[in-house]
């Protein structure tokens, strides 16, 4: 059943976000905006529906492991497997004076959401701070865009472009609509069979957010990364991920911590990892949800990118490959099929425990038959030279 439910919501969740952005493309156009505002805007953020969606729905059902890890797991998945498989279907051609801004602000925000990791810190406040980053970052991108007509204006207008939609403003209408109904029950039904499966399997419902979930969330960004790379725009691909990844880190956490605030720390008798617990003077280890190997993961990924994506102006189909074979290893190491400094250790071994000094025998007193007396004629004896 459970594995029925994950499957029924990862299509519902497909068609739904896919749908969702044509509807809404369809109806902007109709509206006036330009393709530079809806390549910005809906082309790159509408893909991450299915992920804010699926995040609420876990946060708000206590499932905050899923909820975090679907976010940094879609993060990873974009730029390791589906710009990888974009790159190996055609090669990205890449211009850095374009992306730079908007990379800039993505390694800016994937440094913040890292911090927030450490400290714990996903309250209201922060949830607040992290979406008015965004509503700045979208406003004075548009903005600016605008005024220069640059090359990340040209970037964000073909983005716009390369998404095809229905010319009519009802039928936006009505596809938005189904859209929106597509993604909110597809979380449902995939947030409660994963829920399922985790129990079912004994694994941390984070691995499951990680894999599954994320991988599932992040197929409409396969799908345009796809379509564009067949098109020969594969360019296009490496800036939706990149607006994809910078909604992901500031609107759906920013949106989640808001609505229902979270701690990616939790408490267990035992410790995992060295280099992942904090002991407490109550002997309980602290345990983060999101470990030490996922943010290294999401941090190499996003260098890889830069590496690959900006310095040689090309990413080139073995990098494509190098790409897909970092997911390959990620999801190995997740599932423990390839051994890592993190794996599970010991207790006494992650948390030194202090032994508590032996209790001494007890003194044994050997009895004194002389302090009570034996018969009945004693006893008389002593009444009588008793005091009168």
């Amino acid at each position: 059943m459970s594995y029925g439910l994950i499957l029924i919501g990862l299509i519902a969740l497909f068609i739904g976000g896919e749908v969702l952005v044509r509807g809404s493309v369809a109806v902007a156009r109709k509206l006036g905006l330009s393709e530079l505002v809806i390549g910005l805007t809906l082309v790159g953020f509408g893909t991450s529906m299915p992920e804010l969606v699926t995040t609420l729905r876990a946060s708000t059902e206590g499932a905050t492991g899923i909820a975090v890890g679907n976010v940094v797991g879609s993060n990873i998945a974009n730029i390791l497997l589906v710009l990888g498989l974009a790159a190996l279907l055609h090669p990205i051609i890449t211009n850095p004076r374009a992306l730079a801004r908007d990379t800039l602000v993505m390694v800016g925000i994937t440094a913040a959401f890292i911090a927030l990791v450490y400290f714990d810190l996903f309250t209201r406040p922060a949830g607040i701070m992290l979406v008015v980053f965004l509503l700045a970052y979208v406003v004075g991108s548009v903005l600016l865009d605008r005024r220069n007509d640059a090359a990340p204006a040209q970037l964000h207008a073909e983005e716009g472009k390369a998404m095809s939609a229905p010319d009519s403003l009802v039928l936006g209408l009505l596809l938005s609509l189904a859209g929106v109904a597509g993604v909110i029950f597809g979380a449902r039904w995939l947030v409660s069979g994963a829920v399922e499966i985790a129990h079912q399997l004994g694994i941390a419902e984070t691995v499951v957010g990680l894999t599954i979930v994320a991988v599932g969330t992040s197929l409409p960004e396969l799908a345009t990364s796809a379509v564009a790379a067949f098109r020969g725009r594969s360019d296009v691909a490496l800036g939706n991920v990149i607006g994809s990844n910078i909604f992901n880190l500031s609107g759906i956490i920013g949106v989640t911590a808001i609505v229902s605030p979270f701690s990616v720390i939790t408490q267990q008798p035992a410790a995992r990892s060295i280099l992942d617990t904090r002991a407490t003077p109550q002997g309980v280890t602290e345990l983060p949800i999101i470990g030490t190997e996922h943010i290294g993961a999401l941090v190499l990924a996003t260098a890889l990118m830069i590496l690959f994506g900006l310095t040689g102006k090309r990413l080139s189909r073995w990098e494509g490959l190098v790409l897909l074979g970092g997911y390959v290893l990620y999801m190995g190491m997740l599932f423990e099929f390839i051994p890592t400094p993190f794996d599970p250790v010991d207790a006494p071994a992650a948390v030194e425990e202090v032994e508590e000094p032996s209790p001494e025998p007890p003194i044994q007193l050997d009895p004194v038959e002389d302090l009570a007396p034996t018969d009945a004629s004693d006893m008389a004896d002593e009444l009588e030279g008793a005091p009168q």
